[in-house]
């Protein structure tokens, strides 16, 4: 269960769209320019229908969401709407102490979006993640 701050940063939108561009900079060149028709983008918070869709337990909150069809999964068919990776602004906030913890949760959370629009599930993001 996640932890929370009594003192919440005070991050306003084009810092927090400067976060996310800097960690869409630190994701490996090679699996930027395999995301293709991808949006990447920010809300304050998950809609009701979105915490509705993944069950999300009252006291439950979601960092980041991937929403489309992963590349595994397409065999090879291309007419496909766009994906979306979103990236939930006051939760993070909420769950850090301070800008370059701030900075790391984004960059994290992008990378296990990214993750599953290249197929993996959590279970295989999260030996990748202890492997090193």
């Amino acid at each position: 269960m996640a932890r929370y701050n009594r003192a919440v940063l005070d991050i306003d939108d084009d810092e927090f769209d400067r976060i996310i561009s800097k960690a869409i900079d630190h994701l490996p060149k090679a699996h930027l320019a395999a995301l293709k028709n991808v949006a990447i983008v920010y809300e304050d918070e998950p809609t009701p229908h979105q915490r509705q869709e993944l069950k999300l337990l009252c006291h439950q909150t979601l960092f980041g969401l991937y929403e489309g069809v992963p590349l595994a999964r397409r065999q090879g068919m291309t007419n496909y709407p766009p994906d979306k990776i979103t990236i939930f602004k006051n939760p993070m906030l909420a769950y850090v102490h301070s800008l370059a913890e701030l900075e790391e949760q984004v960059r994290h959370t992008l990378w296990h979006e990214v993750a599953h629009y290249f197929g993996l599930n959590h279970e295989q993001i999260h030996k990748l993640e202890h492997r090193g």
